[in-house]
């Protein structure tokens, strides 16, 4: 981990991270570095999380901590390109209405340099398979805290599969109660324990090194 914005942020400083960033916008540093500068100190953030030496509550700031920093950084990112990952599609399946984990991984997503299109909540299997058709990703992340959630979740892959998406598309869910049971009742390809793991599986299946500064 290198750069003072990326020790901040993992240390879950808001204030002084922020900080950071205007006064290094301000000298006229690339915003491009300082997205890697994030990027490195939210991996520090997960390491951390695997670790046991944060929680969620830390792990939530440092996702709205790094949600503010982009917020400040964007306008400066005018005109330059910024190289993706990949692209995941993800959203919280039909019949649950829980977001505070979805939205997590979401982030944490955008953090590790993946472009994330989130389908929010209540998402019927329909809407999944238009939008992998409309973007051609290669990865669906799926939500869901209800065990109700399961058979939405299974019948999205179904969806996927009547549409001739399946073969194409890697499906990974969570959730609290997802285990592999779940996995194999969906026709997923895997499930994320937590965020960070959700992350590794992205990087499993369609991550590439194209995050580039």
């Amino acid at each position: 981990m290198e750069g003072n914005i990326a020790s901040l942020i993992a240390d879950v400083d808001e204030d002084k991270t922020l900080a950071e960033v205007r006064r290094a916008l301000g000298g006229g540093a690339d915003p491009l570095t300082l997205l890697e500068e994030l990027r490195q100190g939210m991996s520090a953030v997960g390491d951390r999380f695997e670790s046991k030496e944060y929680f969620l509550p830390e792990l939530i700031l440092s996702a709205e901590i790094f949600k503010e920093a982009i917020a400040i950084i964007e306008p400066h990112l005018k005109g330059r390109r910024v190289s993706s990952r990949g692209l995941v599609v993800i959203g919280t399946v039909q019949g649950d209405i829980h977001d505070v984990g979805k939205n997590i991984v979401a982030t944490m997503l955008r953090c590790a340099g993946y472009e994330v299109h989130d389908l929010g909540i209540d998402v019927p299997p329909q809407a999944f398979v238009d939008k992998v058709k409309e973007t051609g990703t290669g990865l669906v992340a799926m939500s869901g805290l209800l065990t109700l959630a399961f058979e939405t979740m299974k019948e999205t892959v179904g969806a996927l599969a009547d549409a001739g998406l399946r073969n194409s598309v890697k499906v990974i869910i969570g959730g609290g109660p997802v285990n592999e049971t779940v996995v194999e009742f969906c026709g997923a390809d895997a499930y994320g324990k937590d965020p960070t793991d959700a992350v590794r599986l992205a990087d499993g299946f369609i991550g590439t090194d194209l995050w580039a500064l």
